[in-house]
């Protein structure tokens, strides 16, 4: 167990309630493994109807992995407790997804008000009511450390309509609430404070559609849809090298932006991000899904992009990644068919 995750019996609901406000709760190993033993022993108490997953205090839902912890990871022991980290909480997202089939019904509801970013989409985008606020930032921003969308953000972002996900892949653009309910990545918007008021009642062993139904409130408009054409000409091209060319061809203010955003990112990562978002959907289950993204994550993990990205962007902050490849043309099928390739048999991951 851990402090830095609260977990508690109310009512009727299981709680898992996010407890690292200065670090914008991002996740740690000990708390995805405490996250997953909670869920192991709520799926078969009939006391727990429901699973609420929240934040304790501070501004945001969940920011992430351990970003630091992982580079240390890369720099001194070859990845080695970074793998170990991927393995459980991927564990955890495959836990989630299916938590609802393996314990009779029980619904996840998450909370997503405010950051909801990389390892928070992982714990948010199982539940099956998916709550934003006018708080919410959402993004999948690992094309700028040199990742990629994992916690199975590919089978997420792959099924979105009209290329979204390949957008938000690529680019790891940031969304706010209205726009997570737009793309479908919300299930309701609400109040934030009518956020107390909803988790007493479902607590409380009510109706949990209904709860959220009557404490809704009509987004803004998303201003992600105002793009939505854009979005779907440019990010539906087929290779990282056309959507820039694309862009490029696109004097409009958003294009032009969107360009510079692109340029920043690491080429490895994008051409990874692509091509994930191409396999994923032909993964047969979330399972599938998540031995592929281990596979990306173990290599990834210890190739120079990475712990560059994080000194350029985390530790330094000089936001000025000295990316290897350089450039989109010096990422080669064969570097990444290498980062897929299956793992030795004994290192391929697998759920609980």
């Amino acid at each position: 167990m851990t402090d830095d995750v609260i977990i508690r019996r109310e009512g009727a609901a299981g709680i898992l309630s996010l407890n690292r406000p200065k670090a914008i709760h991002a996740l740690t190993h000990a708390m995805c493994d405490a996250m997953s033993d909670a869920l192991s022993q709520w799926a078969d108490d009939p006391a727990v109807q429901v699973v609420i997953v929240e934040h304790a205090e501070g501004r945001g839902f969940c920011s992430g992995g351990d970003i630091n912890l992982l580079r240390q990871s890369a720099l001194t022991d070859n990845g080695a407790s970074g793998r170990a980290f991927f393995w459980s909480e991927y564990r955890l997202n495959h836990q989630m997804f299916t938590f609802e089939e393996r314990s009779g019904g029980k619904p996840i509801v998450a909370f997503m008000d405010g950051i909801t970013m990389g390892g928070g989409v992982g714990i948010s985008q199982p539940a099956r009511f998916r709550v934003a606020t006018a708080n919410t930032r959402y993004a999948m921003p690992e094309t700028g450390i040199g990742l990629f969308p994992d916690v199975g953000g590919g089978w997420y972002l792959s099924r979105l309509k009209g290329h979204v996900g390949t957008f938000l892949a690529v680019t790891g653009g940031r969304i706010d609430g209205a726009d997570c309910v737009w793309a479908g990545l919300s299930t309701h918007y609400l109040p934030t404070d009518a956020l107390a008021d909803a988790k007493a009642r479902i607590a409380a062993g009510e109706d949990i559609a209904t709860v959220l139904n009557a404490l809704s409130e009509t987004p803004p408009p998303s201003k992600l849809s105002a793009h939505a054409d854009d979005i779907a000409r440019h990010f539906g091209q087929p290779t990282l090298e056309a959507i820039l060319s694309s862009l490029s061809a696109d004097n409009g203010e958003w294009a032009q932006k969107e360009l510079a955003a692109l340029r920043t990112k690491s080429p490895q990562a994008c051409k990874v991000s692509l091509r994930e978002i191409h396999e994923s959907l032909k993964n047969a289950d979330f399972a599938a899904e998540m031995v592929m993204e281990y596979r990306i994550a173990a290599r990834v993990l210890v190739l120079p992009d990475f712990a560059e990205g994080v000194r350029a962007v985390i530790v330094d902050k000089d936001n000025a990644p000295q990316w290897q490849p350089a450039t989109p043309e010096g990422v080669t099928e064969a570097m990444v068919d290498a980062i897929f390739a299956p793992l030795p048999a004994n290192e391929e991951w697998s759920p609980l």
